[in-house]
Protein backbone atom coordinates (compact mmCIF):
# COMPACT_ATOMS: atom_id res chain seq x y z
CA UNK A 1 0.00 0.00 0.00
CA UNK A 2 1.45 3.15 -0.94
CA UNK A 3 0.48 6.54 1.31
CA UNK A 4 1.56 10.34 0.85
CA UNK A 5 2.36 10.22 4.91
CA UNK A 6 6.08 10.44 5.55
CA UNK A 7 5.84 9.85 10.03
CA UNK A 8 5.32 6.16 8.77
CA UNK A 9 6.95 3.80 12.33
CA UNK A 10 7.42 0.68 11.78
CA UNK A 11 6.92 -1.98 14.18
CA UNK A 12 5.13 -4.77 15.85
CA UNK A 13 1.99 -4.66 17.67
CA UNK A 14 2.76 -5.46 21.51
CA UNK A 15 -0.63 -5.58 22.98
CA UNK A 16 -4.14 -4.86 21.44
CA UNK A 17 -6.93 -4.96 23.91
CA UNK A 18 -10.59 -5.01 22.59
CA UNK A 19 -13.07 -3.18 24.32
CA UNK A 20 -16.82 -2.55 23.18
CA UNK A 21 -16.09 0.28 20.97
CA UNK A 22 -12.87 1.16 20.57
CA UNK A 23 -9.30 -0.50 21.00
CA UNK A 24 -6.22 0.09 22.27
CA UNK A 25 -3.27 -1.09 19.77
CA UNK A 26 0.48 -1.04 21.38
CA UNK A 27 3.14 -0.96 18.79
CA UNK A 28 6.84 -1.63 19.53
CA UNK A 29 9.50 0.12 17.49
CA UNK A 30 12.87 -1.43 15.97
CA UNK A 31 14.45 0.48 18.72
CA UNK A 32 12.19 -0.67 21.64
CA UNK A 33 10.21 2.58 22.45
CA UNK A 34 6.37 1.99 22.50
CA UNK A 35 3.47 4.17 20.39
CA UNK A 36 0.06 3.45 21.71
CA UNK A 37 -2.88 4.11 19.17
CA UNK A 38 -6.72 4.39 20.09
CA UNK A 39 -8.34 3.06 16.86
CA UNK A 40 -12.21 1.93 16.42
CA UNK A 41 -13.04 -1.48 16.89
CA UNK A 42 -14.53 -1.86 13.63
CA UNK A 43 -11.19 -0.90 12.26
CA UNK A 44 -9.07 -3.15 14.18
CA UNK A 45 -11.62 -6.14 13.31
CA UNK A 46 -11.45 -4.71 9.48
CA UNK A 47 -7.49 -4.85 9.99
CA UNK A 48 -7.43 -8.56 11.18
CA UNK A 49 -5.33 -6.57 14.14
CA UNK A 50 -3.45 -9.41 16.17
CA UNK A 51 -0.45 -9.35 18.62
CA UNK A 52 2.84 -10.35 16.96
CA UNK A 53 1.51 -8.26 13.80
CA UNK A 54 3.91 -6.06 11.52
CA UNK A 55 2.50 -2.99 11.28
CA UNK A 56 3.48 1.11 10.49
CA UNK A 57 2.23 3.41 12.98
CA UNK A 58 1.11 6.27 10.73
CA UNK A 59 1.33 10.22 12.32
CA UNK A 60 -0.98 12.83 10.78
CA UNK A 61 -1.18 15.97 13.07
CA UNK A 62 -1.17 19.53 12.68
CA UNK A 63 1.08 20.38 15.36
CA UNK A 64 4.12 18.52 16.55
CA UNK A 65 6.02 19.62 19.87
CA UNK A 66 9.78 19.28 20.32
CA UNK A 67 11.63 19.58 23.97
CA UNK A 68 14.87 19.59 25.57
CA UNK A 69 15.91 18.53 28.54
Amino acid sequence: MDISARNQLKGQIESLKLGDIMAEVVVVLADGQKITSVITRDAAEQLHLKQGDRVAAIIKSTEVMVAKA
